[in-house]
């Protein structure tokens, strides 16, 4: 057994991810390119081989910033993509081999992000949650799912009018203008338009932008969609706050997972939340399975455990100047603070 360090393309990587139950998008070699070629991270995909076999894998994502120091992610900016393994001793052979790479860096911790429970003995935050959904193969059998008060909430942006298109690339510019509106108001950096552009280009077939329109055909809602072995993702959504009492964004999902089914996909990510917020009773309500995610930490001695995100007292304040900012500014200098933010 072992320790390798994956150098160029090897299609065995994305063989294994395949065939592992837990393997997602973001553990392929296709999503590296994405945070390469992007973001211009340095990687490191730990493998395990064994008879010339892959028995578990690591993908890392070194983070340096000045805001917000050195680490170590797997996998950054998406929810899953953590380590993936065949049997226990592989599991430990590369828990060991991710710890001497915190060792031999000045990164403060490495995190790796799962759907397990008391998968490593390490400190673990627990504080996410996403909603599975299994779906059926019709439209009319998914309404029948759907509690009477969820159908009238769908129903209310049809009767005004709203309606829904899915693009690829093509609706990139529809996508990010809404988008960039939503984060704003979040006061939170966005990504930059070449972000999509580029996972696109990368996985042309598995992603999709889904547009619901007003009656006056403004764009109001949006979508970006990944769908990978029978799983539909929504990694980023968002509408216009001025037409929220239309519901758009009620049709926006329910068109989602139309083009899931469609997609012949049997289960529906609606994507981490925090638990109890507006964002979790939204999701609760479409009747799914609640799912929490588990991220655990390597620490180099004397850390303990992280609070790089918005609910961190110490960033309100950048929030606060954030929401005032001009949109056309928070475009262009987002994406340079957002590739820090994993």
């Amino acid at each position: 057994m072992q320790v390798n360090h994956l150098d160029g393309q090897d299609s065995r990587w994305d063989h294994y991810v395949e065939q592992h139950p837990a393997g997602t998008i973001y553990h392929t070699l296709a999503w590296k390119n994405i945070v390469e070629k992007h973001f211009k991270k340095q990687t490191t995909y730990l493998y395990i081989e064994n008879n010339d076999s892959i028995e578990a894998i690591l993908p890392l994502v070194l983070f340096k910033s000045a805001l917000f120091g050195e680490f170590i992610i797997s996998f950054p900016y998406v929810n899953y993509g953590g380590m993936l393994y065949s049997n226990e001793q592989a599991k430990t052979a590369l828990l060991s081999a991710a710890e001497k790479t915190l060792t031999a860096s000045k990164a403060e911790f490495i995190e790796l992000r799962s759907m397990q429970e008391n998968e490593f003995d390490l400190p673990v935050k627990s504080k996410k949650v996403t909603y599975y959904l299994d779906l059926p193969d019709n439209e009319e059998a998914l309404m029948k799912q759907f509690k009477a008060k969820l159908r009238s909430q769908i129903r209310r942006p049809i009767k005004a009018g709203m309606y829904a298109k899915v693009f690829t690339q093509d609706g990139i510019d529809l996508f990010y203008e809404i988008f960039a509106i939503k984060m704003r108001e979040l006061g939170t950096p966005v990504y930059a338009k070449d972000f999509f552009s580029t996972i696109f280009t990368e996985l042309p077939e598995q992603a999709r932008i889904v547009v619901v329109f007003a009656e006056d055909h403004t764009p109001v809602g949006t979508a970006f969609i990944i769908h990978y072995k029978g799983r539909m993702e929504i990694p980023w959504a968002a509408t216009l706050r001025k037409y929220d009492k239309l519901s758009p964004n009620m049709l926006l999902y329910f068109e989602v997972l139309k083009y899931a089914m469609s997609q012949n996909c049997s289960v529906f990510d609606f994507g981490r939340c925090s638990k109890d917020s507006g964002t979790y009773r939204f999701k609760k309500q479409w009747g799914g399975q609640e799912k929490t995610l588990h991220w655990y930490y390597l620490l180099q001695a004397g850390q303990s455990i992280p609070e790089v995100n918005p609910n961190n007292p110490k960033y309100q304040m950048a929030i606060k100047i954030w929401q005032k900012l001009p949109l056309p500014l928070t475009k262009l200098i987002g994406p340079a603070i957002v590739k820090n933010i994993p």
